[in-house]
């Protein structure tokens, strides 16, 4: 056998232990990997609270789509709205509905649909001027949907214009100074500032106030819920907000959805309560399954 031969043979020798090694160690980054993504240490408590979540929704769900009435408490701010836009009928006034500065894909602005379309159909009922701002474009078309479809349900599609709903711009202060510009020339009798919202909501609410308008906000943004609480005249705060679509739209998912949210917090407490009553008694059972090693 020649000396060039044996050169060859070991080039493919080193080339296959090469490959060999790289193959090995993918699997070995396959395998860490793998177990940096499930560990058995890790998953105890999330996962009990998980599966503990997943069936209480899944049954209040079910049990709203088979007829079962969900209780959710009663709330101020709802229970006004009937109020807010009778007040504007008797005035003689529109009413102005803000659905905030979030997309279609925020929670709130979902939220907040759902409260629009409660409020489109009492202004159909009582033939009352509505007026609906809009700052971002997939919203806009969304609210617009909402409002037609609420008034052709209330019997009164001739209500419903094609400036019911109008897009005004995306920029934050341009559309804050248009919506005040319409308070205060137009002075309806009920704002509602009901989804996202950030620095414009005290500009919005102070301007409201100021015309004499029976306001109803609403959103889950801390920063902005004093603004909205000091100067309006009812506030949905934080899940108060997902709550009033739930109530007011009465579909299984979302009551459900509530339910099953409330029930879990509750089994929380009472395992935290639990939890700190047998740790003063010296036993650590709960401390230590509650405990996420690191």
């Amino acid at each position: 056998m020649g000396r060039g031969e044996w050169t060859r043979r070991l080039a493919a020798g080193a080339a296959a232990a090469g490959l060999l090694h790289l193959c090995l160690a993918q699997r070995a980054a396959a395998a860490d990997a793998a177990a940096s993504w499930y560990d058995p240490q890790r998953v105890g408590a999330p996962l009990v609270v998980l599966l503990v979540f997943s069936a209480l929704v899944l049954y209040f769900i079910h049990a709203s789509r088979r007829g079962r009435a969900l209780y959710i408490r009663r709330i101020a701010g709802i229970q006004a709205i009937e109020e807010a836009v009778g007040r504007a009928t008797e005035l003689g006034r529109k009413v102005l509905y803000l659905t905030g500065a979030g997309s279609i894909d925020d929670n709130q602005t979902i939220a907040s649909l759902a409260v629009l379309r409660h409020v489109a159909g009492l202004t159909a009922r009582y033939a009352v001027d509505l007026d609906v701002p809009g700052r971002d474009p997939l919203a806009f078309s969304a609210a617009r949907e909402t409002v037609q479809e609420a008034y052709l349900q209330a019997g009164r599609p001739d209500l419903f214009r094609s400036d019911t709903v109008h897009y005004v711009t995306y920029d934050q202060f341009a559309y804050t100074a248009a919506v005040t510009g319409i308070m205060v020339r137009e002075k309806p009798a009920a704002n509602f500032l009901i989804g996202a919202f950030q620095a414009e909501s005290l500009l919005l609410a102070e301007t409201g106030q100021s015309t004499g308008a029976i306001q109803i906000a609403g959103t889950a943004e801390v920063t902005q819920l004093p603004f909205f609480a000091v100067v309006c005249d009812y506030t949905l705060m934080g899940e108060e907000l997902y709550a009033a679509g739930a109530y007011l739209s009465n579909e299984p998912a979302m009551l459900g959805s509530i339910k099953g949210q409330d029930f879990t917090k509750a089994v929380l407490i009472l395992v935290i309560l639990v939890g700190v009553l047998l740790e003063i008694l010296g036993v650590h059972a709960i401390k230590d399954f509650m405990a996420i090693a690191g």
